[in-house]
């Protein structure tokens, strides 16, 4: 058995919400479990009871009903809280005092700093004006807005009346909001003039105008200011009566109690959407009753957030990170929200942040740890960070050199939980455990109530083997359902046609002797030479080790009756690949992985396409590679650099 990378102390422990939610278990159920896997268990063979326990234990405000669950046949008939009523806005807006409820940082341009009472008088302000503009339950309401407090107060206001929201980050191309809005039907959209990334303020202005045009359901444009900036107006689109101006709409209000309305535990809180590489995004629809609850879970039981903790993620209101880290007001947490580059002016930005705002979950994406390291950052040279206790990274998997890096040069002492789940559940399968040891390249654990196993392609559950990652019950977090899809094929097709009544998740994965997971990469992005299963990620663990390249994706392609493995490379400025740097890159891959994993070919590109989540576009490229088009090609975030595939492979047949 591999030695643990870190251990929690006694102190940690024994102050632990987990360790405390064992205690109530034990006092109100009289229930006494040895470890975390006893406790796991009992959570997803009786779901009833977990669930119950989680609304009382977290404090869930609002009346649960007479059931938990109703039981129907198989996953998707399965129903939690049937009779339940609450506000989801109303249990992210219960302190009103003067503590810091979210402080804001923009690179280095602007900052605002916000308390609970103000974020309630705010709420409670503009929630007046969406009543004067007739917004009410059901309706959709889009927001291209930056990762700001008025990006949350909005978000709060249109929820506390049971609308639904669904944001866009304004780095989004025109046409990629509106595939995405334009199913919908929103009936209002908030939205920022301006931002802020890499030093450069950006004029969204005409962006929001081609927007708003197109939106043919939109009654108004509200925009709203970034952070403390001015807010610029335009008197043209003044004079269309349509756009409005969030200080003017606000200064004519004062401060109401605020009178939330309960909705059924499955009203359509939010609406997120798929990458869209794959063809229009697709519109997952997530209740509120299930957002809250499995929020509360993550936070206080598997990230151990408390009330007054300072609570950060690297994120933009496109990915599903935002609504997770939002939702750390229920745990009377504070948010820390940045928004711009991570790395401008340089890349100790998020650590200053850190430091000057006691940050103690620090949440980022492994690119960024992998960006840090190949700039050889030593972070815990420059920064205390002594108020830290959690770093959580998701997007990609996080490979067991990143392990070393974060203990060795960000902080020693300190929560690593890699983390996985998705916007489909707008949650986790997989994740940390203040409890237990972390383990280098492992996620320690399944959720509670979350019952995940590995599959192999005959539907059969396997240990310590890769396979792919289901759960096989539901959940509170599962979709309400995709909008437009009334019959639901579309969300079964997504899930459910791999296994019969099993949710397949896509992820290619694996369990480990310490009852941890390893992500190997997409499922539908596995690599099979000579008819062995490889995941995409086995191969970037490798690559990631070799300082002259940057980003790298690899693909399998058709080949001779099989498949061969492509790795395309971006390298550092100057450098050029050669024979010498080829080996290099198959020798570490060799190995440190098996000769299987060798690519057939290795090839330079300018670099590497990802989508505005800031994921690896495997399927794009193979797309390109086997002569067809990439379906959505709006839903990347640097479509240009496609060109040099399609002339670097070109060359590279021609001399194979």
């Amino acid at each position: 058995m591999n030695d643990p990378i870190w251990q929690p102390s006694q102190h940690r422990i024994t102050r632990a919400n987990l360790t405390n939610y064992l205690d109530y278990l034990s006092d109100n159920y009289a229930l006494m479990f040895t470890d975390y896997s006893e406790l796991h268990q009992w959570s997803i063979n009786h779901r009833e009871q977990f669930w119950a326990s989680i609304w009382d234990f977290c404090g869930v405000i609002g009346n649960p009903g007479e059931q938990e669950l109703i039981k129907g046949h198989g996953m998707l008939e399965d129903r939690f809280f049937p009779g339940a009523k609450l506000n989801f806005a109303e249990n992210l807006l219960q302190r009103k005092d003067h503590a810091d409820a979210m402080v804001f940082w923009a690179e280095d341009k602007t900052g605002q700093r916000v308390s609970w009472k103000e974020l309630y008088d705010e709420v409670s302000r503009l929630r007046q004006v969406l009543l004067e503009l007739d917004v009410k339950s059901g309706d959709r309401i889009a927001a291209y807005m930056a990762n700001t407090p008025q990006t949350v107060i909005a978000m709060l206001a249109c929820s506390s009346l049971g609308a639904t929201w669904c944001s866009c980050s304004p780095d989004f191309g025109e046409q990629s909001v509106i595939d995405r809005f334009a199913q919908i039907e929103p009936t209002l959209l908030f939205a920022h003039n301006h931002y802020y990334y890499a030093g450069k303020k950006i004029n969204n202005h005409n962006k929001i105008k081609v927007i708003s045009n197109k939106l043919k359901t939109l009654n108004k444009v509200i925009i709203a200011p970034y952070g403390t900036d001015p807010l610029t107006r335009n008197t043209a689109d003044i004079e269309t009566n349509q756009w409005l101006y969030w200080p003017d709409l606000l200064a004519t209000h004062q401060t109401q109690p605020i009178e939330f309305e309960r909705f059924p535990f499955h009203h359509p809180l939010y609406i997120l959407f798929s990458s869209g590489t794959t063809g229009i995004p697709k519109c997952i629809v997530h209740s509120a009753g299930g957002t809250l609850l499995q929020h509360l879970k993550e936070h206080q039981l598997h990230c151990d957030v408390k009330p007054n903790d300072r609570l950060f993620y690297y994120t933009t209101t496109s990915w599903m990170m935002w609504h997770w880290l939002v939702s750390g007001l229920a745990s009377e947490a504070t948010l820390l929200l940045y928004d711009g580059s991570p790395t401008h002016p340089n890349d100790s930005m998020l650590f200053m942040f850190a430091d000057a705002e006691d940050m103690t979950l620090f949440g980022t994406s492994a690119k960024y740890i992998d960006t840090l390291a190949k700039s050889q950052a030593r972070p815990a040279q420059v920064h205390n960070l002594e108020s830290l206790r959690t770093i959580t990274s998701t997007g990609s998997p996080l490979s067991p050199e990143h392990y070393d890096y974060v203990y060795q040069h960000i902080k020693t002492d300190v929560q690593l939980s890699s983390i996985s789940g998705g916007s489909d559940i707008i949650s986790c399968f997989v994740l940390g455990n203040p409890l237990r040891p972390v383990y280098r390249g492992e996620i320690t654990c399944a959720g509670l109530g979350m019952a995940v196993e590995i599959y192999d392609e005959a539907g059969k559950s396997i240990k310590q083997k890769k396979g792919e990652l289901v759960c096989t019950k539901a959940f509170p977090s599962m979709p309400i359902g995709f909008w437009n899809d009334p019959g639901g094929n579309k969300y079964h097709a997504a899930y459910f046609d791999r296994f019969a009544d099993i949710w397949a998740h896509g992820d290619f994965a694996e369990t480990t002797a310490q009852q941890g997971f390893i992500i190997h990469g997409r499922s539908d992005t596995t690599l099979n030479p000579g008819g062995v299963r490889i995941g995409s990620a086995e191969i970037y663990r490798q690559v990631e080790q070799i300082p002259a390249v940057l980003d790298s994706v690899v693909i399998g392609q058709p080949w001779q009756g099989s498949e061969r493995i492509v790795l395309f490379v971006q390298l550092r400025e100057g450098l050029s690949l050669d024979a010498s740097l080829i080996e290099q890159i198959n020798h570490q891959i060799s190995s440190s992985a098996t000769p299987r994993h060798v690519p057939a070919l290795t090839i330079q590109v300018d670099g590497i396409p990802r989508t505005h989540s800031g994921k690896i576009a495997e399927m794009a490229v193979k797309a390109i590679v086997e002569g067809q088009s990439v379906k959505n090609i709006k839903a990347l975030a640097n479509p240009d650099v496609l060109e040099s595939y399609k002339n670097a492979l070109l060359t590279a047949n021609s001399s194979d």
